[in-house]
């Protein structure tokens, strides 16, 4: 599984980086065939609260890309959120090809 993190308007640190890498290797628990994720760490709004966007897509071989985004306070939160949500998604996902 290839991860592909983009920080927009930000340096984004290795502590972050290796954080992000360390949830994201997770999925691989939900759904085995995971080819490539990329996330997406951007500011909205630099002086406001919930200003952090995190957007994760995830590939799968022979189906349309995955796609979930939050905003929250704070990446790491962010991040969370979106393992969480994606873990859903791909719990169906893997449901459904079994019912084929």
């Amino acid at each position: 599984m290839e991860i592909k993190i983009k920080s927009i308007n930000l340096d984004a640190t290795e502590k972050l980086e290796a954080f992000i890498e360390k949830k994201i290797a997770k999925l691989e628990k939900s759904y085995e065939d995971i080819q490539k994720v990329e996330v997406q760490l951007k500011v909205v709004k630099p002086a406001t609260a919930l200003n952090k966007a995190t957007s994760v897509t995830v590939t799968i071989p022979g189906m349309s890309p995955v796609f979930v985004e939050k905003v929250n306070d704070t990446f790491e939160e962010g991040i969370d959120h979106c393992v969480d949500a994606l873990k859903v998604q791909l719990q169906k996902i893997k449901e459904k090809s079994r019912n084929y």
